[in-house]
């Protein structure tokens, strides 16, 4: 079974399912993987934060993983 990610989880367990995820997320326009708020932020709310559809986010993200 392959990981999945989806908008409602936490960044910082994202990032323990693949490191990969990390530099997606920062050329995206979130630079800021390892702030605190990043340890309890969901997808979703940092994505409304950066003015990033997360949506649109979950797709590649999960594109990746479905291709490593």
């Amino acid at each position: 079974m392959e990981a999945r990610i989806n908008k409602d989880m936490i960044i910082a367990d994202m990032l323990k399912i693949d490191v990969g995820i990390a530099p997606i997320l920062m050329a995206s326009g979130m630079h800021c993987i390892g702030c605190p708020s990043a340890q309890g932020e969901s997808l979703e709310q940092a994505a409304m934060v950066h003015g990033i559809d997360a949506d649109e986010l979950v797709n590649v993200v999960n594109e990746y993983l479905e291709n490593k």
